[in-house]
């Protein structure tokens, strides 16, 4: 359920050795995870718990320490739970909720280009302030438990967690393979990141 080939392709171009993993055997070599995703939150989290990726990952992202990234749905599963459709537990790795934009006279889901804002040092944006236009297509956004995970911001009628990271946990809510050169550089940042 995602976005496989732009996002092979964009880590590819940053000089990542990259390799899908269609069991969560083929996760064991990798020293940095993402999560992708692009649909609905229940129909992530089954397809995670049936194919046995949910107990992979926690294993090699909690007890073994692997960078995980999420992206954008992958970003949203990270969380406790979500109420798109159904209240569905998430992956619970950063507590919080994922719930529907409420913005009035504003289009849902929020499509297209928006500053994204680094509100902590050492962000896969830079340092605190720095600012970088990417490429958003959602409905629902994670309000992380506690503000301190809260790493990246937009603004669609109001500040919305644009990025959350905790420890060696990350997520970004908008589409880095789609956001040219911006993009390209917080993937790098990514991979050059290590727990």
């Amino acid at each position: 359920m995602g976005n496989l080939a732009s996002l092979h392709n964009a880590f590819a171009k940053v000089g990542a050795d990259v390799c899908v993993a269609a069991t969560p055997a083929e996760l064991e070599p990798a020293t940095h995870i993402v999560l992708p995703g692009v649909g609905a939150f229940p129909k992530g989290m089954h397809q995670l718990r049936s194919l046995g990726f949910e107990d992979a990952l926690r294993r090699l992202v909690l007890e073994q320490g692997r960078m995980l990234l999420g992206v954008c749905l992958g970003m949203q599963l990270l969380a406790t739970e979500g109420e798109e459709h159904e209240l569905t537990a998430g992956l619970n790795l950063i507590p919080g909720r994922v719930v529907r934009f409420n913005v009035p006279g504003l289009r849902v889901p929020h499509m297209g280009w928006n500053d994204t804002v680094s509100r902590r040092a050492g962000s896969l944006l830079g340092e605190v302030g720095e600012q970088a236009c990417h490429y958003y297509v959602h409905s629902f956004y994670f309000v992380p438990a506690n503000a301190t995970d809260v790493a990246l911001t937009c603004d669609y009628g109001g500040a919305f967690a644009a990025g959350v990271e905790r420890g060696n946990v990350l997520g970004v809510q908008f589409h880095p393979e789609k956001s040219h050169a911006a993009g390209l550089n917080l993937l790098k940042r990514f991979v050059e990141r290590t727990a």
